[in-house]
């Protein structure tokens, strides 16, 4: 399967020269000690979740990128993985996106 992503440098480029970074998850928990000193199972537990827990629903989210095969840049877009199109935040899909298995010039 293939789509397109739009890097901020670049342009709109193949999927194929990205790499997947992850799903934005956010600040990471406290740590240190004023988080350790109040209870430190809660801290290491926090940042536990944090670290592993992913939330895998089909609604568009933040996702980052890596842009390795061009610019070298990460960049955080929006996409819906139901149809590997970008996508607005709150999901409202970006004009002049391919469907996903589309050409790809």
């Amino acid at each position: 399967m293939t789509f397109r992503l739009t890097c901020p440098v670049c342009g709109k480029r193949d999927v194929y020269e990205f790499t997947y970074g992850g799903p934005e998850r956010g600040p990471r928990p406290a740590e240190g000690d004023a988080a350790e000193r109040a209870d430190p199972g809660a801290a290491a537990e926090a940042h536990f979740r944090w670290a592993q827990f992913r939330m895998n629903r089909p609604d568009p989210r933040e996702e980052w990128w890596y842009h390795g095969a061009g610019c070298g840049v990460w960049f955080s877009t929006w996409r819906d993985p139901a149809t590997n199109r970008e996508a607005r935040p709150g999901g409202a899909e970006t004009s002049g996106n391919e469907a996903s298995g589309g050409d790809s010039s």
